[in-house]
């Protein structure tokens, strides 16, 4: 809904009104890019504090960098928190094109949707469980850990833990991911902030067993083809422990970072004059014979 606002102002929905030739399609996109991003901080901060801190509102810092501005706008005077979100809006930017924001991004560029459209329906998409909720999952199922068999636990506790939850047909939330085949560098590099400024808390120490824990059993029951820790294995613990504790809320954090990197490939695509995308379709017919083949053994 706030985009839709926003895109009232779009340099290149006017720009296409009046004609622009498609050479110059990339330079209008690249405009309403820089403008969105500049903004998102601002409206996802006014967001955090009207619905968390009851509308008291945090100006904006004319001497802080764009991700310490955010963590003051949201009322964080922290230096390490403001550390933290320089770390956070990096490695959240983007890691490839095709997971589900980046791609959806694209798709709804490709029609030549303005940016602002395009990147609501990407936020879309980062909504789902499956992607941008990840970390919420993951805080979840650690709180829970916690709440079954406390912080200080020990290796067989947390063994026992985690068959648990793969016997009763879930997964452990944060390991495992569609593309990478080792441990996300993500996740390190999560680590080693913690290791820097939050080594003795009980949380971060239970994702420290976690990882020691887990990749053995999932590699165990001979299902799992990447048993290690994505981005999303850590980054909750983190925010938590410097009070930022509105889990429903990590996704925006996300929404905003994520934007410096789709928007980066939405401007490469109309540089590039790509085609808007069509996926292939198949008949039921080719259905049939395909699973017919199948069931040949073809």
């Amino acid at each position: 809904m706030t985009m839709q606002v926003l895109r009232t102002e779009s340099e290149f929905q006017e720009a296409y009104k009046k004609g622009v030739p498609k050479t110059k399609y990339w330079e209008y996109t690249y405009e309403d890019s820089l403008n969105l991003i500049a903004r998102l901080p601002e409206l996802a901060a006014f967001i955090y504090r009207r619905v968390y801190r009851g509308g008291e509102l945090v100006s904006r810092a004319s001497d802080l960098d764009y991700g310490a501005n955010f963590a003051h706008m949201l009322g964080f005077t922290d230096p390490q928190m403001h550390e933290l979100f320089r770390l956070y809006l990096t490695i959240h930017s983007d890691h490839e094109g095709g997971n589900v924001s980046a791609h959806t991004v694209r798709v709804v560029g490709s029609a030549l949707s303005d940016p602002y459209l395009s990147f609501a329906a990407g936020m879309n998409g980062l909504a789902g469980p499956l992607h941008g909720l990840a970390n919420q999952e993951v805080l979840r199922w650690i709180h829970e850990v916690v709440k079954e068999i406390g912080t200080h636990v020990t290796t067989e506790q947390l063994k026992d833990y985690v068959w648990k939850t793969l016997k009763s047909g879930k997964v452990v939330p944060g390991y495992g991911h569609a593309v990478l085949r080792k441990t996300d560098p993500r996740y390190i590099c999560q680590r080693e902030f913690a290791l820097k400024h939050l080594p003795n808390d009980p949380l971060f120490q239970l994702v420290s067993k976690l990882y020691e824990v887990v990749p053995p059993i999932l590699l165990e029951t001979g299902k799992v083809k990447n048993p290690w820790p994505n981005v999303d294995a850590h980054s909750g613990v983190l925010l938590q422990y410097f009070g930022l504790t509105e889990a429903n809320y990590f996704t925006v954090l996300f929404g905003v970072s994520r934007a410096m990197g789709v928007l980066s490939q939405l401007i490469w695509d109309r540089a590039l004059g790509l085609p808007i995308e069509r996926p292939k379709s198949v008949t039921t017919a080719w259905i049939e014979d395909y699973a017919q083949k199948k069931l040949a053994g073809n």
